[in-house]
């Protein structure tokens, strides 16, 4: 185990906000995570772990020890006559894995192609796109707990998955670093195209029979011509959540907004981020080296040299904008630290 001292952190989030830690370090096994956080224990530091930092807002230099998880490995644990089990560690790369997947044709996480990110972090958020979320392929996790540094298996129904919701973000924030998961992945695939522009986008491709490949690439497609590359222009992906609120409360908004979109579920009726931030104007929006994606309002931007807490500013004026204009109140999908 190599702990680095005042190591930058911008190749280390999506964003490419530099900001540093003052101790570093990566590990590749549970048995060097459990020495790094025997080392944070000794130190009296509250270590942060960081997986792909897809998910995460720097606005301050980090003054503790930053774990990187790199914990690798792809594979079959167990199968019956309808799914294989995939057991996947916490540091491998969420869009890789697709594409292992999709070539082993282990169906359905197609639709989830090119999220950012790493695969401890996929339950922790449950993310979620065209129709599928994590918790409709998990089966369970490891994670280890950081106080007594034992491993502890989890199911499903102990993760108490939500709209990128899980109990890692709640009751247990910062008491388990999720090792490794197990997918539940079919060997009969389901293909969901009703989501988003998947099918207008395979029938531009003249594709006649559907594949998994086929559904990948279309999401792929349509991520590419909306989503800002990180490596060209630093970003989270989405950094709001899409807001639930009452059908009374859309009902109200529709009569004065005749376009506004809705979709009907358990809780109410979900409106989209996107749309409330556009119509407030600031899609397109640049302020100095920070603003708002021009063709995907749900996306704050780092043109190169942004801080965090410019960008930490920028959501809070756009938060208050859509509750003034609209009542709702839009919480972030990204972590400020």
């Amino acid at each position: 185990m190599n702990i680095q001292e005042n190591i930058s952190l911008k190749a280390y989030n999506t964003f490419g906000i530099a900001k540093n830690a003052r101790f570093f370090v990566s590990i590749k096994s549970v048995d060097e995570l459990k020495e790094a956080l025997e080392w944070a224990k000794i130190q009296n530091i509250n270590p942060l772990i960081l997986g792909g930092g897809s998910n995460i807002l720097l606005t301050q230099n980090q003054e503790t020890l930053v774990i990187k998880i790199e914990i690798q490995g792809i594979k079959v644990v167990q199968e019956n006559d309808g799914f294989y089990f995939v057991e996947v560690g916490a540091g491998v790369n969420w869009h890789q894995f697709v594409l292992t997947s999709i070539e082993n044709n282990w169906a359905g996480i197609e639709n989830l192609s090119l999220i950012p990110g790493t695969v401890g972090a996929s339950p922790m958020q449950n993310i979620g796109a065209y129709g599928i979320e994590i918790k409709d392929v998990f089966s369970s996790l490891k994670a280890l707990n950081r106080d007594t540094l034992t491993l502890q298996e989890f199911n499903a129904g102990q993760c108490k998955f939500g709209y990128r919701e899980s109990i890692f973000k709640h009751e247990l924030k910062d008491k388990y670093v999720i090792c490794s998961v197990v997918f539940r992945l079919s060997k009969e695939p389901k293909f969901h195209t009703e989501y988003g522009a998947i099918k207008e986008t395979l029938e531009a491709s003249g594709i006649k029979e559907l594949s998994l490949k086929a559904i990948s690439d279309a999401v792929i497609h349509i991520r590419q011509s909306k989503l800002p590359d990180p490596k060209e222009i630093g970003n989270s992906g989405s950094f709001f959540k899409n807001p639930t609120i009452s059908k009374e409360h859309f009902s109200v908004l529709q009569n004065e907004n005749p376009s506004i979109p809705g979709f009907p579920n358990a809780e109410g009726i979900k409106v989209p981020a996107a749309w409330l931030i556009e119509q407030c104007g600031w899609k397109g929006q640049r302020f100095g080296e920070i603003g708002v994606h021009a063709k995907q309002p749900l996306v704050l931007v780092n043109y190169g040299e942004g801080d965090g807490n410019e960008i930490k500013n920028l959501a809070t004026r756009i938060q208050q904008s859509v509750l003034e204009r609209f009542g709702i109140t839009i919480h972030p999908e990204v972590n400020f630290l």
